[in-house]
């Protein structure tokens, strides 16, 4: 007796086609690929069979909203390697699968066309082909299948010239019907579908203005409203940004508030951390009584609009000692021994006044649910873009659940995580479902390492889920360059932030009125923090970049080419303290040309700009148009002279467009 197999069988051994490397992929398909409406992607997979078969590959496609698959042909590239293009019409979830089979019609025509060619025997050939038109027949519909056996028929006719029977089988149109209802009983499935996350074109391209209502009183010492920020909205879309956002707006704690400077003491006026959430008015769904009330919140909004500005809200999942949550669900915190809960630390950081959540709870269901209604609620009151402060402290599989939920119901919304975190965690997160992230740009500071850093994140995988926010300072953050710096410093940062990346941002009006005092030398944090005290801002300080700011987003909003990250590539220079890299739209209608100055010091060099790359004929000479001094050179294939005084401009932004007179 035979031993039987150790293995299992397949569900069906006639499945012949392999289909296999679909690309692109997160993670084995666990993660969806993301992309913003009306871009296109491009799925690639390996597809073959054995032996000499043709075979059919299609692209299978449906959005989450429609239960019917869509089918897209895909060619092949060569190598077995095929190719098609989604076009993303819809927010939200796509499904997309390959689907593939030997098309025995297809192989019977092209092996018959080379016998006859050869003037070898027919007759069994026209007699197989008979026998596949009417297998087609079955099914296909009724004027269709009539017309099957019709050519099967006519293949069969003995009482027809042979001759004559094989040119009806060469016929185009017998192989265009047939070929449209194949035997597909034996396809090849790819085994898992793969998820795309469809994102609102803001995700994708973006610039956001940061600021805190409550330092925006028309006068000295009284705290702002929103009612106050009314009169900023037409300043802020004079600078050219589209996105508003606001740090907490809720009720502030009192217990262990923090003072000015970060101070451990508060004095009676103190106004404390925006993110120490929660008091006796409320917590995460009530406005702080000082800022104004849901009417003068939702003029806020509605005034924004009239502006293109939309208003973004910062969620910071954690609570003030006075938090109702507190008291009302205690479950959902670490209690000391002592009696107390356990404030938040990041060694040696301490937060007194915030208390993080403990996610490890035995009621964290009720915590998970309580958490979600907070983004909905927003969400029901008209806010669309959220900055999630800090969500490398909560679990990734509670961002999973939460961002797949919401994204499933809303996904018109845009979610920016602030994580400035180790590499594999902020990637993570991404994949859960942020639309963008923040990055450590803050932190690459030469040319060397700006090319390295970008390398990565326009290289797949990374492309492919992660979608960089650049800051070049936050409440939280002024780096070393800056408080070094003068004033050619921010207007660098602002040029590598808007261009390298297609959303970036700014906390204003420091990076505006190149604020650059330290609250100790070399450390990252401002002196007198807005985090924790009002201030009062003259916008029209000497020294301010507003005009040169409003020029950059004006040129970013005119220009398709920047509103991508992943076209970036880079130009060789012969001066490692200065950096080149060109843009393109995808038409290559519009290309950008970027030169920066890395230096305190002018600085010159030979560019190389690879004109048949963007389409420009290398043969003759061309015109470049810097866009931020409105002056235009003659260049040349190859290498090309730039000089950058950073006490006139510390970078070229060039506009290829035309053609210079021969």
């Amino acid at each position: 007796m035979e031993a039987s197999s150790t293995h299992s069988w397949p569900s069906d051994g006639r499945r012949r086609v392999v289909i296999s490397r679909i690309l692109p992929e997160i993670d084995d398909s666990r993660f969806p690929v993301k992309r913003a409406l009306g871009e296109t992607l491009r799925v690639q997979a390996h597809v073959f069979s054995d032996g000499h078969d043709r075979i059919e590959v299609r692209l299978q496609y449906h959005h989450q909203a429609d239960p019917e698959w869509r089918e897209l042909p895909m060619r092949e590239l060569g190598n077995d390697e095929w190719q098609a293009e989604i076009q993303l019409e819809k927010l939200g979830f796509y499904d997309c699968q390959v689907i593939a089979w030997n098309d025995h019609f297809v192989t019977w025509l092209e092996g018959f066309h080379k016998k006859a060619g050869a003037g070898e025997e027919i007759e069994v050939e026209l007699r197989i082909g008979a026998d596949l038109l009417d297998a087609a027949a079955q099914r296909a519909p009724k004027p269709d299948a009539e017309r099957l056996r019709e050519w099967a028929a006519l293949l069969r006719n003995p009482s027809l010239p042979l001759g004559e029977r094989g040119l009806a089988a060469r016929n185009p149109a017998l192989a265009d019907l047939a070929r449209r209802f194949p035997d597909r009983s034996l396809a090849s499935v790819s085994p898992f579908a793969r998820r795309i996350l469809v994102d609102p074109p803001r995700a994708l391209f973006s610039s956001w203005y940061e600021l805190f209502p409550r330092s925006w009183a028309s006068e000295p010492g009284r705290h702002g409203t929103f009612t106050d920020c009314l009169r900023l909205l037409p300043e802020i879309a004079a600078l050219g940004f589209d996105v508003l956002y606001l740090p907490p707006i809720h009720p502030i704690g009192s217990h262990f508030r923090k003072g000015k400077n970060n101070s451990v003491v508060a004095g009676p006026d103190d106004v404390g951390s925006p993110w120490a959430i929660g008091a006796k008015e409320g917590g995460h769904k009530a406005i702080h009584p000082a800022l104004g009330g849901w009417e003068e919140f939702h003029r806020l909004q509605a005034r924004a609009k009239e502006f293109g500005l939309e208003i973004a809200l910062d969620i910071a999942l954690q609570c003030s000692p006075d938090h109702p949550y507190v008291r009302e669900h205690p479950g959902w915190f670490r209690w000391r021994p002592d009696g107390t809960v356990q404030y938040a630390e990041n060694p040696p950081k301490k937060y007194q006044d915030i208390i993080p959540f403990d996610f490890e709870c035995i009621e964290w269901r009720s915590l998970w649910e309580e958490l979600r209604s907070i983004f909905l609620f927003w969400i029901d009151r008209g806010v669309r873009i959220f900055r999630v402060d800090n969500p490398h402290t909560k679990p990734m599989a509670f961002w999973e659940w939460l961002i797949a939920d919401l994204k499933a119901a809303h996904p018109e919304i845009v979610l920016l995580s602030e994580a400035f975190t180790r590499p594999k965690i902020l990637y993570h997160l991404a994949k859960c479902g942020f639309s963008q992230g923040y990055t450590y740009f803050t932190w690459r500071t030469t040319p060397a390492e700006l090319r390295e850093y970008l390398t990565e994140l326009t290289s797949p995988p990374v492309r492919e889920f992660f979608r960089p926010n650049f800051w070049p300072n936050t409440p939280d953050i002024l780096p070393a360059y800056l408080q070094e710096g003068d004033r050619s410093t921010f207007l660098q940062r602002l040029v590598l932030a808007a261009t390298l990346s297609s959303s970036y941002g700014i906390y204003g009006p420091a990076f505006e009125l190149c604020v650059r005092e330290a609250l100790v030398p070399g450390k990252e944090e401002y002196l007198d923090s807005e985090k924790y005290q009002l201030r009062h801002w003259d916008w029209h300080a000497p020294g301010h970049i507003k005009a040169e700011i409003a020029r950059i987003n004006h040129i970013r909003k005119t220009h398709r080419a920047l509103q991508e990250t992943n076209n970036l590539r880079f130009c060789d220079i012969d001066n490692p303290q200065l950096l080149a890299y060109a843009k393109a739209s995808p038409d290559r209608g519009d290309v950008i040309l970027v030169v920066v100055n890395m230096d305190a010091h002018p600085q010159s060099g030979w560019v190389h700009f690879p004109a048949e790359e963007f389409g420009i004929d290398s043969r003759k000479p061309f015109q470049v148009n810097d866009l931020l001094t409105d002056t235009s050179y003659t260049w040349h294939d190859g290498s090309n002279y730039v000089r950058l005084d950073p006490a006139v401009w510390p970078a070229h932004l060039f506009w290829v467009t035309q053609y210079a007179p021969d």
